[in-house]
């Protein structure tokens, strides 16, 4: 992934260099007027205007309410239509999407952008498709699932008994309602953000580290004393080296979410820049032989893409439950022995 995003980028910049000695000033000017850097960033970026298609000069925008404080001015409220075309209204402008005051005041951005609209709508979806799978089960009972209930209910069970029982243990139904939301909020944004029009919201660094933090405070919280003192009294280690152990075991305590955060963020991204990537390389040559061929790779990436959907919501689910497995989990003299007193191996106390 990482090589194709280099490729494409270095073929970004010999085309834009090798069109400039010949260039002539109409096909200057066309070239100037397509920029695939300020295409791929506005879809991945948040914004405060929601800009669905557009069909030659006509653009389909969902214009969204924007929320502002500044002291000495107090509340401003009114539509994102307002700001459109870097037009200033109430004393505010938009500045790459930022708020910014024209008297240079701190503004305080309160608005419903379009991360944060798809955010409501997501968690929307996920209330109405959970509270029918609810509604069959209280209807039901044991009997065999239908409808969207039975789509649903394998993954349920999925997650149940290969991630949280395995990882967490005898404690996991306390974790259940986390970890199911958390792989249904990654799973289905990761969904939508694909959807024509569709917010780049779990690319947002934002959101992947507030779930990051989530996971980090449940897991502190849920610790108990023999996961302390592995980290301040690691098994096995001389007390020598503990010195040197303690401050690496305290990083590796936030680095855990931090990775959480990161992988995420930049898979997401990274899948809407190389799809995005393709397509605007029919806008760069302007040739429709190129059509077929970068459809088809830009298709491929996007079909890709839905199972990275899927396997980046499992990855951040899995790692969620065995970092919280690690808190919870009761100290073992086998764990630290050949074997137990029954003669079962470290592997086998678990």
């Amino acid at each position: 992934m990482k090589r194709l995003l280099f490729a494409l980028l270095c073929l970004f910049s010999l085309t834009a260099r090798a069109s400039e000695p010949v260039a002539t000033t109409a096909d200057a000017t066309e070239a100037e007027g397509f920029q695939p850097g300020e295409m791929i960033l506005h879809h991945i970026g948040d914004s405060h205007e929601w800009h669905w298609f557009s069909l030659g000069e006509d653009h389909y925008t969902t214009y969204l309410p924007v929320l502002a404080y500044r002291a000495g001015h107090g509340v401003s409220a009114f539509s994102s239509r307002e700001l459109a075309e870097g037009k200033t209204y109430d004393g505010l402008k938009l500045e790459h999407e930022h708020l910014v005051s024209e008297d240079g005041a701190k503004v305080y951005d309160f608005s419903i952008t379009k991360n944060v609209a798809s955010l409501i709508l997501s968690a929307a979806v996920l209330l109405l498709v959970f509270t029918a799978v609810a509604r069959g089960y209280a209807k039901r009972g044991t009997e065999a699932p239908r409808g969207i209930q039975s789509f649903f209910e394998p993954i349920i069970v999925f997650v149940r008994d290969e991630v949280a029982k395995k990882s967490i243990g005898p404690k996991y139904e306390r974790y259940m309602p986390y970890l199911l939301t958390v792989f249904f909020f990654i799973w289905f944004n990761n969904l939508m953000g694909l959807m024509p029009g569709g917010a780049n919201l779990t690319g947002n660094i934002a959101v992947t580290m507030t779930l990051a933090i989530i996971t980090l405070l449940i897991t502190l919280f849920s610790s108990n004393k023999n996961y302390w003192a592995h980290i301040f009294a690691t098994p096995g280690v001389p007390k020598a080296l503990l010195p040197i152990m303690i401050p690496v075991e305290l990083i590796g305590v936030f680095v855990k979410p931090f990775s959480l955060m990161v992988r995420l963020f930049a898979n997401i991204t990274a899948g809407h820049i190389v799809t995005l990537s393709f397509i605007a390389l029919i806008f760069i040559f302007r040739n429709i032989g190129v059509a077929p061929v970068t459809l088809a790779f830009g298709l491929f990436i996007f079909f890709l893409e839905l199972l990275v959907a899927i396997l980046q919501a499992y990855i951040f689910t899995l790692l969620t439950a065995m970092y919280i497995g690690g808190a919870v989990e009761e100290h073992h003299d086998a764990d630290y022995q050949m074997g137990g007193g029954d003669g079962a191996t470290p592997a086998q106390v678990h």
